[in-house]
C-alpha cells in the first residue's frame, strides 16, 4: 500500500536533475580549486579520476540502488536489509540535520551579498570614513576592503570563541529568508521540489559559462590558468594528495547523508539507477574542473592586478624618493635599478628597504584560500575590479544561492523521506507541518551561527559533524549489502529493476576496493587527529587585520566530541537496541 500510494517524480531525467542539483555544490566551486593550487595543479587530476572510479561511481550506484529498490528512506531502507541497520539510517539523518542547521547560513551570506550588489559603488570597493571623516577605518587600512566587509560588516565577528556577542539581526533575517525559501521548495514533496531542481541545477552552468567568457578575457586570466594546468607530478608521491582526492570525491556527491537513497526512492521501480550513477558522477567531476578553469582565470586576474598594482607603487617610491626621469623605472628594468640604486646610494636606499615590498606573481598565484575565504573574499575582490562590477556580483551571488538552495533540498529530503515514511508521524501530520517544523528547528538552532562568534561555530560544524560519521556510515552501507543482504540477492534485485545483473567492476569495487578505501581513509583521520594534538582555529585579530592561530577552549572540545559521538553512536546503540527489543519478544512469549 506504501508503494503504491508514494509519490513519484515526473520523468526520470527530473531525477537526473534533482541529484545533479543536490550533489554539485558549493564544494565544486571552492574546494576543488583550492585541492588543485595545493596538491599539483593539472597533476591533481590523476588520483582524482582514479578515486571517482574506484569510490565515487560504485558507492553512488549502490546508494540509489538501495533507494529505489526499498522504497524508502535511510532508516526504512537499512531496516529492510536488516533490523540491526536501524541505526545506519538514524546516523544519516543527524548527520543531515547537522549540515542543515549551518549549510543554510552560507544562503544567509549570498543573500546578504546580493542584497548589497545592487550599490554603486560596491560597499566592499572601497574602505569606509572613521567616525571623524578625517580617514578610512583603522581595522580596514590594515587588511583590506574586502576582508573587512566580510568580517566586519557581514560577520561583524569576536575576538575569538570565548567572545559570544550577541546575534546580528541582519543575518538573522537573511537566515530566516533562506530558510523560508527552502521551505517554499520542498513544501510538497517531489510535487515542488520536481519544478525547483530545474532552475538550481541548470542556472549555476549559465552563470559559470557567463564567467568563464568573461573570465578568459581579463588581463592575466591566462597566468592563473598556466598555474592551474601545470602538472607538479612530485605531488603524486605525497599521501596526502591522494586521500584529499579520496575525500573530495566522497563529500561532493554526497555520499552517507541519505539524500540520494531519499531521492531513489521516489524512482519507478524499473529506472536504469545505474545509468545514472555514471552520469551524475561524471557530471559533477566535469562541474568541479570546469568551475576551476573560471576560478583560475579570475585567480590569474586578481594575482595580477595585486602584483602589478605592487610594482606600480614600489615604482612610485623609487622615483620620489630619489626623483628620477618619468619613465625611468619600467616594471621590466625595476630590479635592475633596484640593484643600481642600492649600490649607488646605499643608505638612501636602507632607509627606504622597509616599505619596498618584494612583489611576486608566482606568491600571489600561490597564496592558497578555500571555502568562505574563496567564496566571499577573493572573488569579491575580483569583481570590484571589473567593468560593471554590479552585474558580475549579481550573478555571481545567484549563482551561489543556486548552489546553495540545490544542496538543501538534498539535506532536508534526507531528513524529511523517513519521517513522512513513518505511519506514526504521517498520519498525524500533514507533509507541510512536517516540513515547516524540520525547518522551523533549524532555523532556530541556525540563530547561533549569526551571532559574532558565529563564524567559529559554524567552522566547527563544518570540520568535524560530518567528516569521520559518514566515513563509517558508507563503509557500514558496503559491507551491509555485500556481506549481510548478500551480493547475488543484491545482484539478483538490479536484474529484477534493470533487466542486467552488475558486471565484475561493480562487484569487485563494492566488495572489496571501495571497503578498504574507506577503511584507510578512516584511519588516516583518527591518526591526524591523534598527531595533531591541542585542535586549533583561526580567529580574526582586527587590531592587526589578519587571522591568528588559537587554541579551542574545554567546552569547545566538548561540542566536538558530541558531534562526532551524536551521529557514530546511533549505529551500534541501533542495534543493541533491536538485539534487546527482540530478546524481551522472545523472552516473553516464551514465559506465555
Amino acid at each position: 500500500a506504501m508503494e503504491k500510494s508514494r509519490p513519484l517524480w515526473d520523468n526520470p531525467l527530473q531525477f537526473v536533475f534533482a541529484c545533479i542539483s543536490y550533489a554539485v555544490g558549493l564544494g565544486n566551486v571552492w574546494r576543488f580549486p583550492y585541492l588543485c593550487q595545493m596538491y599539483g595543479g593539472g597533476g591533481f587530476l590523476i588520483p582524482y579520476f582514479i578515486m571517482l572510479i574506484v569510490e565515487g561511481m560504485p558507492l553512488l550506484y549502490l546508494e540509489l540502488a538501495v533507494g529505489q529498490r526499498m522504497r524508502q528512506g535511510s532508516i526504512g531502507a537499512w531496516k529492510i536489509i536488516s533490523p540491526y541497520l536501524c541505526g545506519v539510517g538514524v546516523a544519516s539523518v543527524v548527520v543531515s540535520f547537522f549540515l542543515s542547521m549551518y549549510y543554510n547560513v552560507i544562503n544567509a551570506w549570498a543573500f546578504w551579498y546580493l542584497f548589497h550588489s545592487f550599490q554603486d559603488p560596491l560597499p566592499w570597493a572601497t574602505c569606509p570614513l572613521n567616525s571623524n571623516r578625517t580617514g578610512y577605518e583603522e581595522e580596514c587600512e590594515k587588511t583590506s576592503s574586502t576582508q573587512y566587509f566580510w568580517y566586519r560588516e557581514t560577520l561583524n565577528i569576536s575576538p575569538s570563541l570565548e567572545v559570544s556577542g550577541s546575534v546580528q539581526w541582519e543575518q538573522a533575517l537573511c537566515l530566516m529568508l533562506a530558510w523560508l525559501v527552502v521551505y517554499l521548495c520542498i513544501l510538497r514533496g517531489t510535487e515542488s521540489t520536481g519544478k525547483v531542481v530545474y532552475v538550481t541545477a541548470s542556472l549555476p552552468y549559465c552563470v559559470l559559462i557567463i564567467y568563464l567568457i568573461r573570465g578568459l578575457t581579463l588581463h592575466g586570466a591566462v597566468n592563473g590558468l598556466i598555474y592551474m594546468f601545470t602538472p607538479k607530478l612530485e605531488q603524486l608521491s605525497n599521501p596526502k594528495t591522494w586521500i584529499s582526492a579520496a575525500t573530495q570525491i566522497f563529500f561532493s556527491l554526497g555520499l552517507g547523508f541519505g539524500s540520494l537513497i531519499a531521492f531513489a526512492s521516489y524512482n519507478e521501480p524499473s529506472n536504469n539507477c545505474e545509468r545514472h550513477a555514471v552520469i551524475v558522477s561524471l557530471i559533477n567531476s566535469t562541474t568541479s574542473i570546469f568551475a576551476s578553469i573560471v576560478t583560475f582565470s579570475i585567480y590569474g586576474f586578481k594575482a595580477t592586478f595585486n602584483y602589478e598594482s605592487c610594482v606600480n607603487k614600489v615604482i612610485l617610491l623609487l622615483m620620489n624618493a630619489f626623483d628620477l626621469e618619468e619613465g625611468s623605472l619600467t616594471a621590466d628594468n625595476l630590479n635592475e635599478m633596484k640593484e643600481y640604486l642600492m649600490a649607488t646610494y646605499p643608505q638612501e636606499y636602507a632607509q627606504l628597504a622597509p616599505q619596498l615590498k618584494n612583489c611576486s606573481l608566482e606568491a600571489e598565484l600561490d597564496t592558497a584560500v578555500q571555502g568562505t575565504g574563496l567564496a566571499f573574499i577573493v572573488y569579491s575582490e575580483a569583481i570590484k575590479n571589473m567593468e560593471v562590477p554590479q552585474l558580475y556580483s549579481v550573478l555571481y551571488f545567484i549563482m551561489l544561492l543556486m548552489l546553495g538552495i540545490g544542496s538543501m533540498l538534498g539535506n532536508t529530503a534526507a531528513i524529511l523521506t523517513p519521517l513522512t515514511d513513518s505511519k506514526a508521524i504521517a498520519a498525524r501530520f500533514p507533509k507541510e507541518v512536517i516540513s515547516g517544523v524540520v525547518c522551523f528547528i533549524n532555523c532556530v538552532i541556525g540563530l547561533t551561527f549569526t551571532m559574532e562568534a558565529g563564524n567559529y561555530w559554524f567552522d566547527i560544524f563544518n570540520d568535524y559533524a560530518a567528516t569521520l560519521s559518514l566515513l563509517l556510515i558508507v563503509l557500514v552501507e558496503t559491507i551491509a549489502v555485500c556481506y549481510i543482504y548478500g551480493i547475488r540477492r543484491f545482484e539478483k534485485d538490479l536484474h529484477t529493476m534493470i533487466g542486467r545483473k552488475p558486471n565484475w567492476y561493480w562487484k569487485i569495487m563494492w566488495a572489496f576496493a571501495s571497503p578498504l578505501l574507506i577503511i584507510s581513509l578512516f584511519i588516516f583521520y583518527i591518526t591526524d587527529y591523534i598527531l595533531t594534538g591541542t585542535l586549533q582555529y583561526q580567529a580574526w585579530d582586527a587590531t592587526q587585520g589578519q587571522l591568528v592561530t588559537k587554541d579551542y577552549p574545554g567546552y569547545a572540545l566538548a561540542v566536538i566530541g558530541l558531534l562526532v559521538a551524536a551521529s557514530t553512536m546511533c549505529i551500534p546503540l541501533g542495534a543493541l537496541l533491536t538485539f534487546i527489543r527482540k530478546r524481551l519478544k522472545r523472552e516473553s512469549c516464551s514465559t506465555v
